[in-house]
């Protein structure tokens, strides 16, 4: 990943907003939250608290990600919200391309993730100490060299969808710590967050919040 931190300036683009939450589609290259250092304070929850000052954190994307997040407009709703994250009752889609062209067509990855300490913020599969990660993968389309799948992680470790394409041999194009030669070299990480699914905050209903990928 590049030292510089150059996150884009484009405006927030709310999704939903209503008393509980605020649904918004989370740029590629921004901060989910501040990071060490003045130069990284520019981040999508410090966006959304200038738009809704009484806003909170809910879960986070990677840097490089892009697509849906919620964030809170009460504690209330923020335990409500982060308890069904906690106990992976949220249904999450992802888009992402990736190099090759995978088969089948569908299929699980069942490999258990521990950061890469000497390489942090890497992680890496180990099956000694890992801790469980299972994801979904389905093939939307073959495109040349390269494949469009949906991903449905059933657990939330830390660059869980990264790793796990990397160990089917089917890197994320674009992806500054995972992928390797020409799939490395694309202008943004091809991951973006399409679809989330949660219980409301108020009435415990079923909602769905979607955004398209722009690749």
């Amino acid at each position: 990943m590049s030292d510089t931190y150059d996150p884009p300036k484009t405006p927030l683009d709310v999704l939903h907003e209503d008393a509980q939450v605020i649904v918004v589609n989370k740029p590629a290259g921004l901060l989910s939250v501040p990071g060490r250092g003045e130069h990284l304070a520019d981040c999508l929850l410090v966006r959304v608290q200038t738009a809704f000052p009484q806003a909170l954190l809910v879960h986070r994307l990677d840097r490089d990600t892009s697509g849906v997040m919620i964030f809170a407009q009460t504690p209330h709703a923020q335990r409500y919200l982060g308890q069904q994250f906690e106990n992976r009752q949220t249904r999450k889609t992802y888009v992402a391309r990736v190099w090759g062209r995978v088969e089948p067509k569908t299929g699980t990855v069942d490999l258990p993730l521990i950061v890469d300490w000497p390489n942090r913020p890497r992680q890496m599969v180990c099956h000694e100490t890992g801790k469980p990660a299972v994801t979904d993968w389905r093939v939307v389309r073959y495109d040349g060299d390269t494949t469009r799948v949906r991903l449905f992680p059933k657990t939330g470790r830390s660059h869980q969808l990264r790793v796990h394409m990397q160990a089917l041999g089917h890197p994320i194009l674009g992806d500054p710590f995972y992928a390797e030669g020409t799939a490395r070299y694309f202008p943004r990480l091809m991951l973006h967050s399409e679809e989330l699914r949660v219980k409301h905050p108020e009435d415990g209903k079923s909602m769905k919040f979607r955004a398209l990928p722009d690749f």
